[in-house]
């Protein structure tokens, strides 16, 4: 199982980044100037509108038999994976390495880089309507889940890529460390069994973690595989559309996300590559040697001596006055000696 060199992937992330989308909020506004300059080579249209009529854009590439969908931002407020693709975007369109142009040539990759326009420009999870699009599934209440769908079924791909962000709680199980990167084969129903295309699926995240291994070491988790009947990646592999989840998550002292964002970046060009090399996607066992998902931290923990209690508090991130602002929340005060901070304040005893 070949993975790109981290050097190589390091040289196009830091070559090919688009500097102009940094930060947790990302709205259609950030990315509608950035489409004109990928029309020299991707197929760039408008394949619809959001509940509130922002355009709903898909970028479209290659003329390979393995066809490739991908998607972000299907939850509004989790924008590294957008942020992830459209670094990908210019470094399919700038360079010229013989790795990228493999992948054009053996796979068509369509891409919708921000499927929830308008949860995006009010930093909600949620559509404009209350609708969570990856529960959305099998009602299809929404617009953004109807055309999800009929992108889905007019493209018919080998394999998708549904890109999320996940909270700062969870860390590696077995570990100390925050789960960077999270991936998961997503059941098919309730036994969660080894069907054809979860074994292929795994494949896919065998060779992603591979590569992580070879620079972020035990900072990558594998997310829980509980069936949810509703949830578009569970409905998706159901129908036989192999579906790769990536849950973008902490790396210390990196709330913005930006170096996260880098090895999402690793991660999806990883995935692709392989797919583009690989005729046989057999082997899994790897799969299940990545570590689960624990929920081990809280942003910040104030400890105090004796007994008195600890107090843990988690950063909301909310968008007020058209700003983004991070603010902390108290969550939890008990006993958190299971439990550690991102940041953690020692309170001295007062006793004398």
């Amino acid at each position: 199982m070949n993975t790109l060199p981290i050097n190589f992937l390091e040289t196009v992330y830091a070559e090919q980044k688009e500097i102009s989308l940094h930060g947790k909020w990302i709205t259609f506004n950030d990315i509608k100037t950035l489409f004109s300059k990928y029309e020299s080579k991707f197929v760039v249209s408008q394949i619809g509108t959001s509940e509130e009529n922002r355009p709903i854009m898909q970028l479209k590439i290659g003329n390979g038999a393995k066809k490739i969908l991908l998607w972000s931002q299907m939850h509004g407020n989790e924008s590294t994976g957008t942020r992830a693709l459209f670094d990908l975007f210019n470094s399919i369109l700038n360079s010229s390495y013989d790795e990228l142009s493999g992948i054009i040539e053996e796979c068509t990759l369509v891409f919708i880089p921000m499927l929830n326009p308008d949860g995006a420009q009010a930093y909600s999870r949620l559509n404009a309507n209350g609708i969570d699009l990856n529960r959305d599934a099998l009602d299809r209440v929404a617009k953004e889940s109807i055309l999800l769908r009929s992108i889905l079924e007019n493209f018919n791909p080998q394999f998708c890529f549904n890109l999320h962000d996940q909270r700062t709680i969870f860390s590696v199980e077995g570990t100390k460390n925050p789960a960077t990167i999270s991936f998961l084969a997503p059941s098919e129903e309730i036994t969660r069994g080894l069907t054809k295309g979860r074994i292929e699926t795994m494949n896919v995240i065998v060779s992603m973690n591979k590569m992580l291994q070879n620079v972020i070491p035990n900072f990558v988790g594998r997310y829980t595989d509980e069936f949810y009947p509703t949830a578009t990646g569970d409905n998706f592999q159901k129908l036989g559309y192999n579906t790769v989840l990536i849950e973008s998550g902490h790396y210390p002292n990196d709330y913005d996300r930006e170096e996260s964002r880098k090895y999402t970046f690793f991660s999806i060009l990883q995935g692709i590559y392989h797919i583009a090399n690989t005729s046989n996607f057999d082997s899994y066992d790897e799969y299940f040697k990545i570590p689960n998902n624990d929920k081990h931290f809280f942003d910040v923990i104030h400890r105090y001596p004796d007994s008195k209690n600890d107090i843990a508090f988690q950063y909301e991130d909310r968008i007020i006055g058209g700003k983004f602002v991070s603010k902390l929340k108290k969550v939890d005060e008990n006993s958190l000696k299971s439990k550690t901070g991102h940041f953690e304040i020692v309170f001295e005893s007062n006793k004398t």
